[in-house]
């Protein structure tokens, strides 16, 4: 459906005027503010939503569905801190915790060296032994066995802890884990960025305001980064869109956000299991209003491990047009919260057929967005 044709429909059957008015403010390509983003998340169908997101993400990038070719290293899930959200981090005393030595990790990268994969993504728990040498020492003997992977490594609140346990500055830390080979940076951490939010689930964890000076200073040193939010716990719809709204301001200063991923929040083994895990519906319009809303930030991924297979289909008519990579086995993080998606594997050919059942065009791609291979 064309734009005029869009224009049209949504003239002759939105019945609300502010939400006629926002619609066609948004085929027209004119960015909305926060209290438009808002009324969307409140009063907007989700037919509606799907329309608009799926108008924004065709004419970005047509059919084309993009993975790549991945997987996940996790060096321990021991951690200094104790977020309610969270399934994954363990002490030291903990039956079920890990800490993987260099040489181990070492060892699951020789594993990779026929296989073609392009990325190694790191994360973990925030380790209190350990600091940024430590870690780029890890990157730097991953590199010498795979020398061509790329290294997406580190959530902001990892790099704060290892930077500040280094004793050096933001600034000097980033640049030294360049140094070390740190190609990019995922986006965990961010969570919910109102600090009222904040107190009540990850309060001993880097603020909001700290996690946007990392990734703004990384991106000033050239280190490309995702952005991510945790939704469907205990924020409201005005808590997102403030949310949205700083990681647009940031990426209006130094374009150095890849793409932006909602990730979902899971109800099993955490301090909040109380709460009742998000719908579909729910999640479908968090796509579609983060589309709508992000519009300077290229990509929206759909994390599939976390969504599932089903709903990650879906997604791609609400705006999603990413679906990351094969992983193949090697994360833990959501596993832990009680979701089973084929333990967490899918190889190249699965995510071509998942893709392309949607009506979509699977494309390979690196993690900079640089094609690969198109199906």
């Amino acid at each position: 459906m064309n734009k005029a044709q869009l224009i049209n429909l949504i003239t002759e059957t939105v019945k609300d005027s502010k939400i006629k008015e926002i619609s066609l403010k948004i085929l027209d390509n004119k960015r909305i503010n926060i209290e438009e983003g808002l009324l969307l998340y409140t009063d907007a169908d989700l037919s509606l939503l799907g329309v608009l997101a799926n108008y924004i993400r065709e004419k970005l990038h047509g059919d084309n569905t993009f993975f790549n070719r991945n997987i996940h290293i996790e060096p321990t899930n021991i951690c200094v801190y104790n977020c309610k959200f969270c399934s994954y981090s363990k002490r030291f005393n903990d039956e079920t915790a890990w800490e993987h030595s260099i040489d181990e990790i070492v060892k699951t990268a020789e594993n990779y060296k026929d296989k073609n994969i392009t990325e190694i993504h790191i994360v973990g728990g925030v380790h209190p032994d350990k600091d940024l040498h430590y870690y780029g020492q890890m990157i730097q003997k991953i590199k010498e066995i795979l020398p061509k992977i790329h290294i997406k490594a580190f959530t902001a609140v990892e790099l704060d802890f290892m930077i500040r346990k280094a004793n050096m500055s933001l600034k000097d830390g980033l640049t030294k884990l360049i140094e070390y080979g740190l190609d990019s940076i995922p986006g965990g951490g961010a969570e919910i960025f109102n600090p009222e939010i904040r107190k009540q689930i990850c309060f001993e964890k880097s603020n909001s305001k700290l996690w946007l000076e990392i990734h703004e200073t990384a991106h000033n040193l050239g280190i490309q980064s995702n952005a991510t939010m945790l939704y469907g716990h205990i924020e409201n719809y005005a808590d997102r869109i403030d949310h949205l709204n700083q990681l647009r301001d940031l990426q209006d200063r130094t374009n150095g956000f890849n793409s932006f991923i909602p990730l979902k929040f899971r109800n099993k083994n955490n301090k909040l299991s109380h709460i009742k895990e998000a719908s579909v519906t729910e999640d479908l319009r968090n796509y579609a209003i983060s589309r709508i809303y992000l519009d300077n930030i290229k990509h929206i991924k759909a994390y599939w491990v976390m969504i599932g297979i089903d709903t990650t289909q879906i997604s791609l008519s609400y705006g999603v047009d990413d679906i990351d990579g094969t992983i193949d086995d090697t994360t833990k993080i959501y596993s832990m919260a009680g979701v089973n998606q084929n333990n967490s594997a899918m190889n190249t050919e699965k995510l071509v057929s998942l893709i392309k059942s949607a009506n979509r065009k699977p494309v390979e791609r690196d993690t900079l967005y640089n094609v690969i291979k198109e199906y």
